[in-house]
């Protein structure tokens, strides 16, 4: 199109006879040109004379969405060669990354910092603001695993299926678990994030060994160990060596998210029931608990294990 020329624009739409569509959507958008170059030289500029950059990058509303499914992980446009150039000129450079899902970071060993916002909705900005400024200790963790490229996703060899059949050929093995079994190292882990502050975990108890329709317990102590108050949230897993079944090296069984002042501790505490240490077997078509120990873990991420015990001995009753 030719700047200052109006152009008419005709759609044509036809739908089949068993077709059910309720809503469309028509979008334009601009195609990257040369005029990209000189933002990216701009931006390379002025991070030269800041103390400090922060590029905001992502997604546009549309491009993301239920029931469709991106086809790669990478970035729209230029916006990876933009946040590489900008830290090549200044080493204090952090990247806010507003996305609904994982993005490959090139780039991730040349920033200060990430902050993975997602889509924090209306206040978004002002919270953001509170958070890089230092106002706020930040305490969220990730609830999917970030993966180094797309080739590493469990889903990788299957997607997208046939036309009308999907296969979900991982199995059990999804998310965390997944990279766990397969020993795959993730850009970031399942349940990390960081902190202004630091936090140490010590003392892991487990009282009780585990029957049918008992509970234990499980217990750690946290102390914020850093110069700021802050939250935490302790992440409890747990694995059977011995298992009978195919089982993920580790499963999330419990999380609590405990705030702590400067210097204070707390206790954190978890009660495990035999759903816990179950597992569903596909030929008996119901929830089996094995005999045996199990191992109890306590961490900061999936990746992050502080603390580890072998002590949860299960007991299975003749005929259970």
């Amino acid at each position: 199109m030719t700047r200052g020329h109006a152009y008419r624009i005709t759609i044509e739409y036809s739908k089949t006879q068993n077709e059910d569509v309720g809503w469309m959507r028509l979008g334009f958008g601009l195609s990257p040109d040369a005029g990209q170059q000189s933002a990216i030289d701009k931006a390379v500029e002025a991070a030269k004379s800041c103390d400090a950059v922060i590029v905001c990058a992502g997604f546009p509303d549309a491009f993301e969405g239920e029931a469709q499914d991106r086809q790669n992980m990478e970035l729209p446009g230029r916006q990876n060669e933009l946040i590489a150039a900008v830290a090549s000129a200044n080493q204090s450079t952090v990247v806010v990354v507003t996305a609904g899902s994982p993005v490959t970071m090139p780039w991730i060993d040349q920033v200060a910092a990430v902050l993975f916002a997602y889509y924090p909705g209306l206040e978004g900005g002002s919270a953001l603001a509170r958070l890089l400024a230092g106002d706020v200790c930040p305490s969220g963790k990730l609830p999917v695993t970030l993966p180094r490229r797309l080739e590493d996703t469990p889903a990788f060899v299957n997607f997208p299926g046939t036309i009308d059949k999907v296969i979900y050929g991982e199995g059990i093995f999804v998310g965390y678990r997944w990279y766990d079994k397969r020993e795959i190292a993730p850009l970031f882990p399942f349940g990390h994030g960081l902190s202004y502050t630091s936090f140490a975990y010590g003392n892991l108890r487990v009282q009780g060994s585990m029957k049918p329709g008992r509970t234990i317990r499980v217990s750690l102590n946290v102390k914020n160990t850093g110069a700021r108050d802050g939250a935490e949230t302790v992440q409890l897993y747990i694995s059977d060596p011995e298992s009978g079944h195919p089982r993920p090296p580790r499963e999330l069984k419990g999380f609590r998210k405990i705030f702590l002042r400067c210097g204070q501790s707390a206790t954190v505490a978890f009660e495990l029931d035999e759903r816990a240490f179950s597992y569903w077997h596909p030929e008996r078509n119901c929830w089996v608990m094995e005999p045996g120990e199990f191992v109890i873990e306590a961490g900061s991420s999936s990746r992050d294990i502080r603390m580890r015990r072998m002590a949860a001995h299960t007991v299975v009753e003749k005929g259970i």
